[in-house]
């Protein structure tokens, strides 16, 4: 069984309503990654991330 990860919240924003908006909107950012605009945008956010990464070197 799994730990539930303790939440940090600096915000004067009560938890309760913080996890509700999460709620709402996590149906659409499901939808958006699922689709192909979001499956292409992902893939192109990958690549930059590659290309920013500095190049370890192994000596």
């Amino acid at each position: 069984m799994g730990r539930r990860k303790k939440l940090i919240n600096n915000t004067t924003i009560p938890q309760h309503q913080i996890e509700a908006i999460a709620r709402c909107i996590l149906p659409d950012i499901l939808a958006f990654y699922e689709s192909e605009e979001g499956q292409q945008e992902f893939a192109k956010w990958k690549e930059q991330r590659v290309a920013e990464k500095p190049e370890s070197k192994i000596e």
